[in-house]
């Protein structure tokens, strides 16, 4: 059984915007880019690296000033193990992982002024190999979030090949995103991304941009850009788009948004799109 096609929950859905490592900016720079045409607003329960209660407050006021209602919103948060946490937890750590789960959720909800999510995401495996107890019951915990009602679709993050295809083995309620770090010199995620076509999974890349500093560089990119008049970054987003990717930005600058959000407006021949899929991986 899957759970829904969450993607489709929100008009602009070619991007979600990250929050992650932004400190006292979180409020200020959520609010600009819902602002900015984004509806799409990936966050995570662990104050490490993410201020969830600050991209709450963004949303609210976002809300009450009439430039976006939540049903307008797809908004996707995360249960972090305690090994990816800081001494800020978000429940109990004496609790058994159901429990926990249910607490980060409960606490997510209330950061961020809402009801229900559209998507709840595992921030990981507990381990780097396999998929082990722990892992299986908070994805227990989190289906049983799904069967309420309270979260429309599931995910899983920072995953390999190997483990997405043992999670796919028997879960009850399949993940419906993927979420992980995507590295040119890896294909793009390509293994994974491979898996997720098969089953019908949405892949979602973060540090699109940062992962990959040395090959957008390349000259074959440098080149795409210029035949369309275009920055790079819009081509590799663009790019990311059309090999089946929902990219994340978490981009602070307005005027970067709005690239962003403007790549729709141009299309990659199917030979530009393979030059650039290809373009690490035959030599850089």
């Amino acid at each position: 059984m899957n759970g829904d096609s969450s993607t489709m929950s929100f008009p602009n859905n070619t991007f979600l915007y990250g929050t992650a490592w932004k400190e006292e900016h979180t409020k200020p720079l959520t609010r600009l880019a819902v602002e900015q045409g984004f509806r799409g607003i990936d966050t995570a329960n662990q104050r490490k690296h993410y201020c969830e209660v600050a991209v709450g407050d963004a949303i609210k006021e976002s809300i009450r000033d009439g430039i976006v209602s939540r049903a307008e919103l797809f908004l996707q948060t995360k249960y972090t193990f305690q090994s990816g946490q800081d001494h800020r937890l978000p429940y109990n750590p004496s609790a058994t992982i159901a429990e926990q789960v249910k607490q980060s959720f409960a606490s997510s909800l209330e950061h961020l002024g809402v009801d229900y999510l559209d998507s709840y995401v595992l921030h990981g495996p507990s381990r780097s190999v396999g998929i082990h107890a722990n892992d299986w019951d908070a994805w227990r915990a989190m289906e049983q979030l799904h069967d309420s009602g309270q979260v429309r679709s599931l995910g899983i993050s920072n995953v390999s090949r190997e483990q997405l295809e043992l999670l796919l083995t028997k879960t009850r309620i399949t993940p419906t995103f993927v979420q992980n770090r995507c590295y040119a010199t890896q294909g793009w995620g390509g293994e994974v991304r491979e898996l997720c076509r098969e089953h019908g999974l949405v892949y979602q890349a973060f540090s699109l941009l940062t992962a990959n500093a040395k090959v957008m560089s390349h000259s074959t990119l440098t080149s795409i850009a210029a035949k369309h008049q275009r920055h790079v970054t819009q081509i590799i987003f663009r790019f990311a788009i059309d090999i089946g990717m929902l990219p994340i930005t978490g981009t602070s600058q307005v005027k970067h948004m709005r690239q962003d959000l403007e790549i729709l407006d141009f299309q990659l021949s199917a030979d530009e799109v393979q030059a650039i899929e290809t373009i690490a991986l035959a030599g850089g």
